[in-house]
């Protein structure tokens, strides 16, 4: 088959001949259709990702048509459009991860490819009102999203939430579940025309994080927000405590501006404060974010859509961190 195939550290990602993965008994072989780029893939050729492996076929989003299953697994699922659940081997807690769980796309081989091997347990079928690359992009992005919000803030309509750092594809869904969920949504960006893209969305407002007193912006604007989505942290983490609400919960999946500051915990306690760590989530967190998108018909906001055979191309736009929403490769188009 032919696969993308990443030999090395900052090395580009070329297309090649590669053999076809080999079922296990509760495995599944899925022709890919459409697979979806993440922050995380760019983390991975830069060398700063934990486990790092190679030669390594990235790509933790996609969706395909079941192909064949292994001896153990029954053939329902063959020729069934399905959405791949990254998560591999979250375990029996809801609360956290087992220590063996993986993502999809490293250690094990990802979805970069004509065909990509999951255990049977990942299969999901794919929401019908989504295209292709709309199904493709919805997984990791969509799990994180639904996590954050739902599981680990217990978001509840009518609570007011901030995004930082809007235009990701996490971001995206942030934006849309709460909106869904009935919820006054704002939202941080370094790009005024991002923020005008959030409004459009369905955001009441936002504020330029490089502009001097943008915290203060938004809590006269807003009066406080009760949840917080992050996944930069650095600096800015310490305004978060100023613009929360009493009772409120800060989330956070990421830490791509550094670590947090010291911090006045005294305000963590006197307002009552949570902060959530979370990361990907668990088998039922992701069929109910199924449910949810099924439900309330969300599309997932596609940035641009690539050949199979442009991943380097695809992944080089990432470096600016200029686009909006999801970046998808489409295997038909190769």
């Amino acid at each position: 088959m032919k696969a993308i195939v990443l030999h090395g550290i900052k090395k580009p990602l070329v297309i090649q001949e590669v053999p076809a993965p080999q079922l296990s008994g509760h495995e599944a072989l899925v022709r890919v259709k459409a697979a979806a780029l993440n922050r995380r893939d760019w983390w991975i050729q830069q060398g700063q990702y934990a486990g790092l492996k190679f030669p390594i076929i990235l790509g933790s989003d996609g969706m395909g048509i079941v192909e064949a299953v292994g001896a153990d697994a029954g053939n329902t699922w063959v020729g069934k459009e399905v959405v791949l659940n990254p998560s591999m081997a979250w375990g029996d807690n809801e609360a956290f991860q087992q220590k063996s769980f993986s993502i999809l796309g490293l250690p094990q081989d990802g979805t970069f490819a004509e065909y990509v091997r999951v255990p049977v347990e990942n299969l999901y079928e794919k929401p019908r009102h989504l295209s292709f690359e709309e199904a493709a992009a919805l997984p990791l992005g969509g799990l994180t999203a639904y996590r954050a919000l739902f599981s680990r803030a217990k978001l509840v309509a009518r609570e007011k939430v901030l995004v930082v750092g809007t235009g990701g594809g996490v971001a995206s869904f942030t934006l849309q579940f709460a909106l869904h969920a009935g919820a006054e949504v704002y939202v941080t960006s370094g790009s005024r025309i991002k923020i005008e893209q959030a409004i459009a969305m369905g955001a009441s407002g936002g504020a330029l994080y490089t502009e001097e007193g943008w915290a203060q912006q938004l809590l006269e604007k807003t009066g406080g927000f009760d949840v917080i989505v992050d996944s930069a942290l650095g600096d800015a983490f310490t305004h978060h405590l100023d613009l929360m609400n009493p009772g409120g919960r800060i989330v956070f999946f990421g830490g791509t501006a550094g670590n947090i500051p010291p911090l006045n915990a005294r305000k963590i306690f006197w307002k009552q404060l949570s902060i959530l760590g979370t990361t990907m989530g668990s088998p039922r967190d992701f069929s109910q974010m199924l449910s949810f998108v099924d439900d309330h018909r969300i599309k997932p906001v596609v940035d641009s859509v690539y050949a199979l055979d442009e991943a380097e191309a695809a992944i080089r736009s990432m470096d600016d961190s200029s686009q909006f929403g999801k970046i998808v490769l489409s295997v038909e188009r190769m």
